[in-house]
């Protein structure tokens, strides 16, 4: 009998363990460790990436980039490599380099900047900073990058966050500031009007661009049924991150002037709680 409980009680005891430990881990309390060969694979498409963004090949860096958040979406890294990926997508964007989403689009006579922009629903000032343009004098026969996927906005006023997506991918990712007491309006907009150095109009009063009583910044994109309403930039830096605007989405003037270069006039804005 007692050699009969000498070999249960240390059966008894990992049972009670391995139970223990089973409930601490499904309530979260006990994290697995790493798999190595997880963790040796992570690594391995990190130093790819370091190795081609080092060689200046942005499009085999993005994708590393891209494997490692969808291969490894538990590692601790993963927000890191998520922004290292949206630095690239910008880099791309506008570099002359041509992607999946863009095309060489030849000049034909005739052809205009606004002509091409319009035709392919980008912005003309996508296309010269792409192509590195310097006036809008085009030739014929030149070839210029033209992106074509469209681009759409989700505001989560939860986080105060703006999400560029392309064909419902994370893009590039905002920190902005919303309305206060959660007054920024809920819906999908589209965006009606583009203008640099806005006046802001007041309770009836205008003020100049350049006036410290104007907290509009360097650029306003205006929404159709809430003409009110849009997303610019800001004087007030400190504010971003904060529910803090009289309804507005508030960018910072260099985040305002990104995303002004890369919207044209009817994508669409979506805003949610």
């Amino acid at each position: 009998m007692n050699k009969k409980l000498a070999i249960l009680i240390p059966v008894i005891i990992v049972l009670v363990i391995a139970v223990v430990l089973a409930l601490s881990i499904k309530k979260g309390k006990v994290s697995l460790p790493v798999k190595a060969s997880n963790l040796s694979a992570s690594l391995s498409l990190v130093n790819q990436a370091k190795e081609m963004e080092a060689k200046g090949d942005l499009s085999g860096t993005r994708v590393a980039y891209q494997k490692l958040v969808n291969d490894f979406p538990n590692s601790p890294e993963v927000m890191n490599w998520q922004k290292k990926m949206e630095g690239i997508n910008i880099k791309l964007l506008f570099s002359s380099v041509v992607t999946p989403k863009s095309i060489l689009y030849e000049v034909k006579p005739g052809d205009t900047l606004t002509k091409i922009a319009k035709e392919h629903k980008t912005t003309t000032d996508l296309i010269k900073k792409s192509n590195n343009l310097n006036s809008d004098n085009l030739t014929p026969g030149e070839n210029l990058k033209v992106w074509t996927a469209p681009f759409t906005i989700l505001v989560d006023k939860s986080q105060n966050t703006l999400y560029l997506k392309s064909d419902e991918e994370i893009f590039k990712t905002y920190v902005v500031a919303t309305g206060r007491n959660n007054c920024t309006p809920v819906g999908t907009f589209k965006i009606a009007n583009k203008i640099i150095n806005p006046t802001w109009f007041k309770k009836g009063k205008v003020i100049p661009t350049g006036d410290p009583e104007n907290i509009l910044g360097s650029r306003w994109m205006g929404f159709d049924t809430a003409p009110s309403y849009g997303i610019h930039g800001t004087t007030e830096p400190q504010s971003i991150g904060k529910q803090s605007t009289s309804g507005c989405v508030r960018m910072l003037n260099s985040d305002a002037e990104e995303l002004y270069t890369i919207i044209p006039a009817g994508t669409e804005v979506t805003i949610v709680d």
